[in-house]
């Protein structure tokens, strides 16, 4: 038992210096790469506006929101809750932001729901779980939310 005991010690040790010295460079490697993710979207949206049009007239299928303004909003949503949540700004908010526009491509893009190819399909869910980690668990201390808050109680 002894044993036992002196090896649950070290394990919280191991976890203590995992909380004060690495939860928050994953914090923000977590941000960076979901952030990345949508805005090379964005990026590749606003490259070509008229086949984006195109897209999401004749592939998407978004409920209730005619393509363009579907085209504009997804755009938007993609560009600014990506750049908060890098810059750890509004950071849940831009994550639940990401996770529904997230949300939103899987209903309207059928072609995900073909199960000949569930990899894009698995992506779409991965990045779910992902930004639900932010959400719940904030942005850590190397963001913009940190300081602030730091910078309110002074």
């Amino acid at each position: 038992m002894k044993s036992f005991l002196r090896i649950h010690q070290i394990s919280g040790h191991v976890d203590g210096f995992l909380q004060k010295y690495c939860s928050d460079v994953f914090a923000l490697g977590l941000r960076v790469f979901m952030s990345w993710q949508f805005l090379k979207s964005a990026i590749a949206k606003l490259g070509d506006w008229t086949a984006t049009i195109e897209l999401f007239r004749d592939e998407y299928q978004v409920p209730l929101l005619s393509p363009e303004f579907a085209a504009f909003a997804g755009t938007a949503g993609e560009l600014i809750f990506g750049a908060l949540l890098i810059a750890g700004l509004f950071s849940r908010l831009s994550a639940l932001g990401l996770l529904l526009v997230n949300i939103m491509a899987v209903v309207s893009y059928p072609i995900l729901w073909n199960l000949d190819c569930p990899a894009a399909l698995n992506d779409h869910f991965y990045w779910g779980i992902l930004l639900c980690v932010s959400v719940v668990f904030g942005a850590g201390r190397i963001s913009l939310d940190y300081w602030l808050t730091r910078l309110a109680k002074n």
